[in-house]
């Protein structure tokens, strides 16, 4: 355990979203990373930027299992194809890892700020987006795209950098597969638990981990995601799309605040 003050503790655990906060909009829709990685920077700012990496994956993974549990038991899940786009996203993100202190995380922010406000401009001038999912049968084409896009592709970006894959993997779940925003949600959980095994492996093959302190924080995340995965299975469709609007618009600020701050 790093040297770290109890109440700095107690801030990464629950005040600050370390732990609590971004389980639960991680278990919502995607992003919890937006509050973990800065808590986490914050509380050990002495630590190796990969240490910080490996420590979030290690607390992300426990509260993304849970919440995943939850979704599987309530929500229309077809968790074959979860599993088939989970192994995929495992690989992606595997070498994502391998590959994170090698490639200039600069270059790709401002690609990614693109890729959010087209994202944030579907989803509110198109209202039923994610709303009502499609009664055909889905393709087998349909199928492979969404293996390669949300399974090889944003694997990889969750190994390389992260925040905000869940919400990249409900958008992209959404779109290619038609599935409504809360059964998008719950296939995205899935997902996430493989890119969060993948990438923690990989560090924790290098060491990067700082496991006591990612077990403290992983209780409080797994009791965020699942109360998470519980509202948003109870409000719906439309409760998430405000959810994924805001987390959408702080990644926005972030990436540009880390870009041009």
């Amino acid at each position: 355990m790093p040297d770290i003050s109890t109440t700095m503790i107690i801030v990464l655990c629950v005040g600050g979203g370390g732990g609590g906060a971004a389980g639960w909009i991680d278990a919502v829709v995607g992003g919890g990373g937006l509050l973990l990685l800065p808590a986490l920077l914050l509380g050990v700012p002495n630590a190796h930027p990969a240490t910080v990496l490996g420590t979030n994956k290690a607390v992300a993974i426990v509260g993304t299992a849970g919440a995943a549990v939850t979704y599987a038991r309530k929500a229309p899940v077809n968790v074959k194809l979860a599993v088939r786009i989970g192994l995929a996203a495992l690989a992606g993100s595997m070498g994502g890892a391998a590959l994170a202190g090698g490639i200039s995380k600069d270059a790709l922010r401002p690609l990614i700020m693109v890729v959010l406000v087209i994202v944030a401009g579907v989803v509110i001038f198109k209202p039923g987006f994610g709303t009502a999912p499609s009664t055909a049968p889905v393709s087998r084409q349909r199928v492979l795209l969404a293996i390669g896009l949300a399974g090889l592709g944003i694997g990889f970006y969750d190994g390389l950098i992260g925040p905000g894959t869940g919400t990249f993997l409900v958008l992209a779940l959404t779109a290619v597969l038609h599935l409504d925003l809360v059964t998008a949600s719950a296939t995205a959980k899935i997902v996430n638990c493989c890119t969060n095994a993948g990438a923690l492996a990989m560090f924790a093959y290098q060491g990067m981990v700082l496991w006591q302190l990612a077990a403290l924080m992983a209780v409080f995340n797994l009791a965020g995601g699942m109360i998470g995965a519980g509202m948003a299975l109870k409000k719906g469709s439309g409760f998430v799309r405000g959810v994924l609007l805001t987390v959408v618009g702080a990644l926005v600020l972030k990436l540009g605040f880390e870009q041009w701050g």
